[in-house]
């Protein structure tokens, strides 16, 4: 159901053609980057987070960790994640499928900077068997985001 819903948001954008289905699991960065032949950073990593009672994700390049201090200096809150067994009720996808495509409504979308390294970044489509080739402009014309934040930590060189 998930995989169609973000099928479906993504034919509306112009962008069905860019959806990967794979036989091989795509539920986490590093499995996504094996079965995609491509490397873990360039697997756009999707987190969920709660705001009080607002959803958010962020999007982040795939080995990137959230800074708790700049998180906070940037939403003046807490960096609190969505619970697992809460996530697909919350945005619409289950863990290993969490996309910025066909989520729930009132879901606001953040890109993290760290993206912004790669050239092209494989989001989810849906569930843990997919993903979605965009380049940096298509994802920001795509996702709907809010804009771009920078609540990652330093990755080293």
């Amino acid at each position: 159901m998930s995989l169609k819903r973000a099928e479906e948001y993504l034919e509306n954008k112009g962008f069905l053609d860019h959806v990967i289905e794979l036989e091989e699991s795509t539920a986490t960065v590093a499995m996504a980057a094996e079965a995609l032949g491509v490397e873990p950073g360039m697997i756009a990593k999707t987190m969920s987070f709660l705001q009080g009672e607002n959803a958010v994700l962020i999007l982040t390049e795939g080995t990137a960790r959230v800074d708790n201090r700049k998180y906070k200096d940037t939403f003046h809150v807490k960096a609190k994640m969505i619970p697992f067994d809460q996530v697909e009720e919350v945005i619409g996808h289950a863990p290993g499928g969490v996309c910025p495509f066909g989520i729930n409504d009132d879901i606001e979308v953040y890109l993290d900077e760290s993206l912004k390294k790669f050239d092209t970044v494989y989001p989810a489509a849906g569930n843990d068997h997919s993903a979605v080739k965009l380049t940096i402009p298509e994802l920001e014309q795509v996702a709907d985001a809010n804009g771009w934040v920078d609540v990652c930590k330093e990755t080293e060189a």
